[in-house]
Formats: C-alpha cells, structure tokens, sequence
C-alpha cells in the first residue's frame, strides 16, 4: 500500500473543474514529482490533499486511511505538511516566530526545540539570522524559511510547491540538494515544479498533467528520456 494514494480526484473552483479525475501514488520514502505549465491543476491536487479545497469527487489516503473529509489542521497532525506556492510568510515576524508557527499543533517541546536545531543545522543563513524578520530576506532565503517552516511539523510527507520559483541556478541547486538530503533523512516528498530538468534529476516517478489530467506517469529517468516531454518541458528540439 502506498503512503499517499489519490483516487479519482475532481476538484472545482465554482463551475471551473481544476482537476479532473486524476490519480497517483506516492511510495514512503520516495520523491514524487508533478509536473505541467501554469493551470495544469497541480497546485490544485496538493493544496486539495492538505485539505484545504474540498473534492467534488474522489479520494485521498493517507498511511491506509482516508482524510478527504478531514480538516486542514487535522490532516496536519496526521503527518502532511505543504510549502506553499509564493512561500507566504510571515514577513514582519521574525525568522524563528516563523518556524515556531510552523509546529503549531504539536505538543512535545523538546521534539520541536530538536527540530528547530534540525532547520538551523540544514540552513545556517536561518540561524544567523533567527531574529530578523522574515521580510528582509531574499527570494532564495525565504524558500529556505518556508521548508523549515514546514519541516516543523516533523512531516511524514512533505508536499512542496514551486521552491525554484524566481530563484537564481545557484539557489536552486541548493534548494534542490536540500530535497535530496531530505529524502536520505526518510522524508517523502510530493513535488510540484516547472524546472522539469531539476524535479526529474531528483525524483524517482514523475507525473505530468495537462488541464487538469495525467497524460503520462512513469519513472522519472523514463520521463527524462521521453520525447514528448523533452520537447515541452525541457526545452529539447
């Protein structure tokens, strides 16, 4: 059984259908990534897995059990975090206020004092910094913040959307080095990311949606060789 499966999935924004009938899986331990351009309904399916857009059809396990109907907060605890599209921080809080937010429903303070020495080790910009608020630092450092913010839920499966977003080929690399190192920590990791070349070089499977369907769903090195997506997404005559 796989640790996130999604059945079926119709999402609707009022009579606009988002996403229409899809569905994946996604194997503890693995990244997993979503690819298509803008409107192609990927944001859509993840923020709808956190719970945050209901379903007009469909289902969505989680560890065999089903959570569709479960609110945001509880899918949380449940052990699904997402960095969102845009990062939205809390940019006139400080850095730490803004990673302490994120471990809003938990209940243990040593594991969350033990994550954020966790967060501080994988981004030593956050430490340095930890007193400043969020809004004075760069594009690339605030992506930072926002997986750390995210990983403060101490996540079984950690859902991010566009972290290359606006970044520099340097910042991403790093962004994407720290998914890697993620992965290796046991972390699974469902990824939503235009930089197809990027998101399939880290991942292990790959699905492509084009308004609101999967067309394709393979292994990533696969998908990497696959023609019709060299042409669309990675820029290849």
């Amino acid at each position: 059984m796989a640790m996130l499966e999604v059945k079926d999935l119709e999402v609707a924004y009022g009579r606009v259908k988002a996403v229409k009938g899809i569905s994946l899986a996604v194997e503890q331990g693995q990244v997993v990534t979503l690819l298509g351009i803008n409107g192609a309904g990927k944001s859509t399916t993840l923020r709808c897995i956190s719970g945050l857009i209901p379903p007009v059809v469909g289902e969505v396990w989680f560890e065999g059990e089903r959570i569709d109907k479960l609110p945001a907060h509880k899918i949380v605890r449940r052990g699904i975090a997402q960095s969102p599209e845009g990062r939205r921080l809390f940019k006139n809080m400080s850095v730490e206020d803004n990673l302490l937010l994120g471990a809003f429903s938990r209940q243990d303070a040593d594991g969350v004092k033990r994550d954020l020495d966790r967060v501080y080790g994988m981004f030593d910009v956050l430490r340095s910094r930890r007193h400043e608020p969020a809004g004075l630092f760069s594009g690339g450092e605030q992506q930072m913040l926002a997986i750390g913010r995210a990983m403060m839920s101490n996540p079984k499966l950690l859902m991010l959307d566009e972290p290359s977003m606006g970044l520099s080929p340097i910042m991403t690399q790093l962004i994407m080095r720290t998914i890697g190192e993620l992965q290796s920590e046991g972390v699974t990791i469902l990824l939503v990311e235009q930089n197809a070349q990027a998101a399939l070089s880290l991942a292990d499977r790959g699905y492509v949606l084009e308004v609101g369907r999967i067309v394709l769903c393979d292994s990533a090195a696969n998908l990497l060789g696959d023609d019709r997506v060299r042409q669309a997404y990675l820029g290849a005559d």
